[in-house]
């Protein structure tokens, strides 16, 4: 089966979609749970597959340092290691590099890095990333860029942009041809909008299979991100999903699709879940606060998930004060599946022509979660 994607609908800047591949069908707009090392964490497969998560993203970076790819490989790919069944996206390990990595040297051939683990000295190139990523055997496999940290020194991102565009062309070369994959071309730029557009130039003359917004969510205002969003969407390919990386909260969600934004990923839903967080469509509960040992309902009944409908506040904020790890699981198990409904109310949404509606209702409710 090859996989394509297919534009059904567009409502006011937001589009509906459908990437299709032979593991399964991605319904767009999406969100993407973070399985950096293999897994949700938290959470099995099976609690994944009831939040109606249709892809999750898994971490290049991390899975060639621990366990290594050989590991992987054996098993025939990361579906068969950690028994996921739907498709899996890996990013390059460019950000990583750039954040959790002591002593990185950037240089035309690659990254030279130490290792946040023990410190062993690493080299990746764009063609080390794409090697790693198709012995992982994911779906959806991501160019190697630089990642550079926020700044408005317009030197520094061009020249990082530049050498990001060099290493797309010589990801896209590793990458070859196959048709049941799909290969993401990074834009990269910075906040400043001309040097996106050159970089999306760049990128659509070598043709890649989606095309993803990078070096957002670091540190720029949300105003900003929106800003570059709105700029760049509508020189992107109509026929090619769109990705905006690493962010974020609801209100960034239903923003940047409002911007014809399709994918996106975050460690927000989960990070927070193991800080007592949870998200619902009465806004953000701190389920260690102390007016919650005298509530008894449940996190929130208008999701269809377990965790949402069958364990109190009450008894949430019990397990976070014992530290017991259930905790984790049930907030988690819950944050996720309360960001596919707010995906899934999205699509419908679109699908109805009623967006604008949604859109309005929503957004500056969600925009303080």
């Amino acid at each position: 089966m090859t996989s394509k994607f297919s534009l059904l609908n567009e409502d006011n800047g937001a589009r509906l979609g459908q990437i299709k591949f032979k593991r399964g069908i991605i319904d767009t707009p999406t969100f993407m749970p973070v399985g950096t090392a293999a897994t949700v964490k938290a959470l099995t497969v099976d609690q994944i597959n009831q939040t109606n998560s249709q892809i999750i993203l898994c971490n290049t970076y991390h899975l060639y340092l621990r366990p290594g790819t050989e590991r992987i490989e054996r098993l025939g790919g990361l579906h068969k290691f950690m028994n996921f069944n739907k498709p899996i996206l890996t990013d390059s390990g460019g950000f990583q590099v750039m954040s959790l990595s002591k002593n990185t040297k950037i240089n035309e051939d690659g990254a030279i890095f130490n290792s946040h683990i023990d410190g062993k000295k690493i080299f990746i190139s764009p063609e080390t990333s794409i090697d790693i990523q198709k012995k992982l055997n994911s779906d959806i496999l991501m160019v190697f860029d630089e990642c550079p940290e926020y700044t408005k020194d317009k030197y520094r991102i061009r020249d990082s942009m530049n050498l990001s565009i060099r290493w797309a062309n010589r990801s896209k070369k590793e990458f070859g041809l196959n048709s049941e994959k799909m290969l993401f071309g990074i834009v990269q730029g910075g906040v400043f909008n001309d040097l996106r557009k050159e970089c999306l130039s760049e990128l659509l003359d070598i043709n890649f299979d989606g095309y993803s917004l990078g070096g957002l969510a670091v540190g720029e205002s949300q105003d900003e991100m929106f800003e570059t969003v709105e700029e760049i969407t509508p020189f992107m390919d109509k026929n090619k999903p769109r990705y905006l990386m690493g962010t974020g909260t609801p209100g960034d969600l239903i923003g940047a699709v409002k911007r014809g934004i399709d994918m996106f990923d975050c460690v927000l839903p989960t990070r927070t879940a193991r800080n007592g967080l949870a998200f619902t469509w009465n806004g953000k509960i701190n389920l260690r606060n102390s007016k919650y040992t005298n509530d008894d309902s449940p996190l929130d009944t208008n999701i269809n998930c377990p965790a949402s409908n069958l364990y109190s506040r009450n008894y949430l904020n019990h397990l976070l004060n014992c530290n017991e790890i259930l905790a984790s699981t049930l907030i988690t198990w819950h944050n996720i599946a309360f960001y596919q409904d707010l995906m899934f109310k999205t699509r419908e949404s679109i699908k109805n022509g009623k967006f604008n509606e949604f859109y309005k209702q929503y957004f500056l409710s969600l925009i303080h979660i």
